[in-house]
């Protein structure tokens, strides 16, 4: 398996470009489901489905790349707003016409 052969800690480059893309794509999906939902757009079930899982990876990777202590609490008060907002957008991609 990948886990037992990766290091435990790695320096990366960008890391810091990494996450705010990550935030940027969250706020994009965001507004694209917004504004296709207002135009009653159907295609806002696609933006809210991808909105979701980007939300889900977000939430993933700021409890795993936590420190202990203070980060990891935040890191967690984050995850709640973080799966709050996947479990509306998947409610919103799955929600009968």
């Amino acid at each position: 398996m990948l886990s037992y052969t990766l290091p435990d800690q790695k320096r990366v480059r960008n890391w810091a470009t990494a996450w705010v893309g990550l935030d940027v794509l969250l706020t994009l999906g965001c507004l694209a489901t917004a504004l296709l939902a207002r135009r009653s757009d159907e295609r806002a079930r696609i933006a809210a489905a991808a909105t979701a899982a980007v939300a889900g990876l977000d939430c993933w990777f700021d409890v795993t790349t936590a420190s202990a202590g203070a980060e990891f609490a935040q890191a967690l008060g984050s995850a709640a707003a973080e799966l709050l907002l996947a479990a509306v957008c998947g409610y919103l991609a799955l929600r009968p016409r």
